[in-house]
């Protein structure tokens, strides 16, 4: 791998493993689904600013609806299911979900995509779940129905990042701009969310909109963690493929974690330490080379 691709890879852990400190500030005040759809929304709009102050050509080759579905995948669901698991969990619980991702990779492209699926990555994947079962079950949040519902909220997003890395791949595969690509996913990301969001405000009110605490917040989520990001993001799948883009997720938690920790004033316990350590021996399985057979 390049050294630019690896510095690319550390750039996104970082700012991914921002978004969780801040959709913890914002998702408790005005709620998941506008937290959701504020993210996305402003990711989108900081996009088409940056698109038309630089000038790129908009030819999408046909392909502007394949992008939206795309960002339906991956942006609009994940970023649902995060802001709801931002109700109930720490910052640093759900970075660490969040390293699932490569295992959920290996685990859909040897269902879907006819990627081989060695004893190793197999075990990588029963290990990196039980992992995840470690964090939340004995960490210093107590274990209750809406602590388990939050982290399967997060293994959703990221069974749908597995999903999104081979289908951008197959449907995508370089032959667009990848911010066209970013911003394409976006405006679908928000027609899927804008529902969900009338339907929660039609629903409950949100008690509060926040002060300047929340929507700075909400600003760095949606230009920094999100058009940024999925600028970064999509720029890697095409240069090193979905499985290795993904192992971004191995940094993400030591930032996750800190932020939290340092910015939040959310409890460490030894579980951070044993769940995290269950999950990186469980990516180093998924991801490592496999040994060459001679022939």
């Amino acid at each position: 791998m390049r050294s630019a691709d690896m510095l690319r890879l550390l750039l996104l852990a970082a700012i991914w493993g921002a978004s969780f400190l801040f959709l913890r500030v914002v998702a408790p005040v005005i709620g998941s689904m506008p937290t959701a759809f504020f993210r996305a929304s402003i990711g989108a709009l900081g996009l088409l600013a940056i698109l038309l102050l630089m000038r790129v050509k908009w030819d999408f080759r046909g392909k502007l609806g394949l992008c939206m579905v795309l960002g339906v995948i991956n942006a609009g669901l994940p970023s649902a299911m995060y802001s709801l698991a931002a109700l109930v969990l720490p910052a640093g619980y759900s970075a660490i979900i969040n390293a699932t991702t490569p295992m959920m990779g290996v685990l859909i492209g040897a269902l879907f995509f006819a990627e081989a699926m060695t004893m190793m990555r197999a075990a990588g994947v029963a290990l990196g779940l039980f992992g995840v079962a470690v964090l939340t079950r004995s960490g210093p949040v107590e274990m209750d129905l809406s602590l388990l519902l939050g982290a399967l909220a997060c293994l959703v997003a990221t069974l749908c990042y597995g999903f999104a890395g081979f289908l951008a791949r197959r449907w995508i595969a370089g032959d667009l701009d990848n911010r066209l690509t970013a911003f394409g996913s976006l405006c679908g990301a928000c027609l899927f969310l804008l529902p969900l969001f009338g339907g929660s405000l039609a629903l409950q009110t949100p008690a509060s909109w926040g002060g300047w605490l929340e929507w700075s917040s909400l600003l760095v989520l949606g230009l920094g963690c999100t058009a940024f990001a999925y600028v970064l993001y999509f720029r890697l799948l095409t240069d090193i493929g979905p499985i290795r883009a993904s192992t971004t997720t191995f940094l993400i938690p030591i930032f996750g974690v800190f932020w939290g920790a340092l910015l939040l004033d959310e409890p460490l316990s030894w579980a951070h330490l044993y769940g995290g350590l269950l999950i990186a021996v469980a990516l180093w399985l998924v991801v490592r080379p496999a040994k060459k057979v001679p022939v």
